[in-house]
């Protein structure tokens, strides 16, 4: 063990280019020149001993890695390749050393395979890293095997183990009378789902009606999934292991087995269904006077989908306003209901973030055909703001009893980040003085409707700090929300379902004593999994979707897009087009001799001063690249001269013996974070 006196602890994040940077718990991050990481990998939990020397004001502060206290790697997915009759792994992620020497033989295993080992050692100066063969995915050109091993890297399983299983096909496929004694009976309600029309997994359904005072009572009716998953049983373990389901593209993952999350948890229509609802009492105004949550048992009238819901309130189908006849009335009144309630989180400050995100559609095969960016309409927000309402509402019901919950937490933006944010908003004409959450909504209002719009949206998002899971609530800085849990999707989200089973022992009266403190260690543990396993899903997600944005961009070769630059880094202008499509315009795609990178205005400048290409920026560009197997896209400027292929990005060096990767203009590059498909 090596002296770790007078060391500063955190995750060392490599950059693939021979330096990087520790980053601390608190504080400000520190440079690992080359040469000084002490043989630590991406991700990894180092201690660095600061240089003795303090950093002049305005310089970076450095240090070296002196010892690993925690190896991040453990499971490392890349390219086959073969040397002098030896196997070795290219890693996928640019920023891990390689290639690494793979130990074990398989007759399936072949050089241009894409595969996964098990890491035995990380290697040294005379030493190559060493990795223990454990799976052969398929070759690594096809857009399924790098799904596979992106899934199998993040610890994400597509199958389900026996005994969940066989604990799912045991679930009842329907509602026994049982089962419905003890329960508020809400049967005979106008009771029914909007979902987008792929959707399979409806946890959450809605009502409205209005009391004898005129009052509207806002009826969330939320699957009871903690009914059909005791605590413990394997169900449990597994979704507790998952954390959540996984989205992407035609496909999800679930964090339940299709025979419950598809089937009796799913509030199909006119079937009945066990439900916790939150019965909220409204003024005209969308104050909360009152609320009741209790067990019920359900049945929908429909099963409604967000593009019908919008055409009935557009007025826009009469086939549709026939059909649904009986709904519309109480979906017009939803939807004033829903714009009251949002107007009066905009005046308390929450603010108003670009929510489009891109939406791939495939063909029978599995092959993407069409990406188009969907924005939210009418039907969107109102589920959304039904959905926050009754999340806060649940939270701030546990919090005022004084009973355990899982909160989602979202803190107010560091000084750094802060001040970040400020120099990057300077060269679009932007000044922004404290980062709270009226000068920040002032901002985006500001932006809104102009060409810059959805960059200074990004760019208040990049600002943000992370959203998590917690049992203390701390509040939501995003949704200025005092009091906040995730109570909405138990089917998806086991921090939801965490909350249900709290709600049902209180409710059951058994919320106490030992049981009371059982719980409120459960929901600890849950608060860190959950937080966990939420930024692997997405991770996850992201780089999926990179993998068919890039096998749709292959039949657009050559072809020319209006885009906007999206980021900047010292190797070239990423690119975003309308549809959502990111790639990289390299610098040596870029005219002229050289470029001065500005990393705090997210500028290049031509050495000459000729040139200025910043953040947000629209182009014209055409796409000159496009590679499933890693999901990098390619542009050049239109009108503009095509470059010679750059060896380095598309050739990979003979693993003749171990070293580092040749630098990559991509590593350092953190994409636009997109919402999920699903509500909040």
């Amino acid at each position: 063990m090596k002296q770790t006196e007078g060391t500063v602890q955190g995750i060392y994040q490599a950059t693939g280019r021979g330096f990087g940077f520790l980053i601390p718990e608190e504080g400000e991050d520190y440079f690992i020149p080359p040469r000084c990481d002490g043989g630590a990998w991406n991700g990894d939990r180092v201690a660095v001993l600061p240089d003795r020397t303090e950093a002049a004001r305005g310089e970076r502060r450095t240090g070296r890695v002196v010892e690993v206290l925690e190896r991040a790697n453990r499971v490392v997915t890349g390219v086959l390749q073969k040397h002098n009759r030896e196997l070795w792994l290219q890693p996928d992620q640019e920023r891990l050393p390689g290639p690494i020497q793979v130990l074990g033989k398989s007759r399936l295993a072949r050089a241009g395979d894409k595969a996964a080992v098990a890491m035995t050692s990380f290697g040294s100066a005379k030493h190559p890293p060493l990795g223990a063969l454990r799976r052969v995915f398929g070759p690594a050109a096809s857009r399924e095997a790098a799904v596979e091993a992106i899934l199998y890297n993040y610890e994400i399983d597509p199958a389900f183990p026996d005994a969940v299983r066989a604990a799912a096909q045991a679930a009842p496929e329907q509602v026994g009378p049982g089962e419905r004694e003890g329960r508020l009976d809400l049967r005979d309600k106008l009771i029914f789902t909007i979902d987008g029309a792929s959707a399979k997994d409806l946890d959450d359904a809605v009502s409205l009606e209005q009391d004898e005072q005129g009052r509207w009572v806002l009826g969330v009716h939320i699957a009871d999934v903690s009914h059909y998953v005791p605590a413990a049983s394997p169900l449990d373990l597994e979704a507790w292991e998952r954390g959540t389901s996984v989205y992407f593209a035609d496909r999800v993952v679930p964090m339940l087995p299709p025979e419950l999350s598809n089937g009796i948890c799913s509030l199909n229509p006119r079937v009945d269904r066990l439900t916790l609802s939150c019965l909220m009492t409204l003024t005209a105004e969308g104050e909360l006077v009152g609320h009741t949550i209790v067990k019920s048992v359900i049945r929908t009238v429909e099963r409604m989908t967000y593009d019908d819901c919008n055409a009935l309130l557009a007025g826009e189908e009469a086939a549709l306003t026939q059909r649904y006849g009986a709904i519309l009335p109480t979906l017009r009144d939803m939807a004033a209901l829903a714009a009251v309630l949002e107007k009066r989180r905009r005046l308390r400050g929450s603010l108003d973030l670009d929510s489009s995100e891109s939406a791939i559609r495939c063909d029978e095969t599995g092959a993407p055909v069409e990406v188009q960016v969907r924005r939210p309409g009418v039907s969107e927000k109102l589920i959304e703001s039904f959905m926050l309402s009754a999340n806060e509402c649940v939270a701030a019901h546990l919090k005022a009893l004084g009973k355990p919950c899982v909160y989602r937490v979202h803190e107010k933006p560091s000084l750094d980040k802060t001040e970040k944010l400020k120099s990057m908003l300077a060269p679009l004409g932007y000044t922004l003085g404290a980062a709270d959450q009226f000068s920040l909504q002032k901002l985006l209002a500001q932006a809104q409707g102009k060409p810059e719009a959805a960059a200074v949206s990004s760019l208040v998002l990049r600002s943000l700090m992370k959203a998590r899971y917690d049992t203390e609530d701390l509040g939501h800085f995003g949704l200025a929300a005092r009091d906040y849990c995730h109570f909405t999707s138990p089917i998806r989200r086991y921090p939801d379902l965490m909350v249900h089973r709290i709600l049902t022992a209180l409710l059951d009266g058994t919320l106490r004593g030992a049981s009371e403190k059982k719980l409120a260690a459960a929901a600890a543990r849950a608060a860190v999994q959950s937080s966990q396993r939420e930024i692997a899903a997405q991770n996850a997600e992201r780089e999926i979707e990179k993998r068919y944005l890039a096998e749709f961009m292959q039949a657009h070769l050559g072809e020319t897009f209006p885009a906007a630059v999206s980021g900047v880094t010292r190797f070239g202008l990423f690119v975003m087009l309308g549809s959502g499509v990111e790639g990289l315009v390299g610098v040596e795609a870029l005219p002229g001799s050289g470029w001065h990178y500005d990393e705090q205005r997210m500028s290049l400048t031509s050495f000459d001063g000729s040139r200025v290409f910043s953040f947000g920026m629209p182009l014209e560009v055409v796409c000159t690249g496009a590679a499933p197997e890693s999901g990098q896209i390619d542009f050049r400027l239109a009108g503009e001269a095509a470059p010679a292929p750059p060896a380095q990005r598309t050739e990979r060096r003979e693993p003749s013996r171990p070293g580092r990767r040749d630098r990559n203009p991509r590593a350092m590059h953190v994409p636009k974070s997109r919402k999920g498909r699903k509500k909040r």
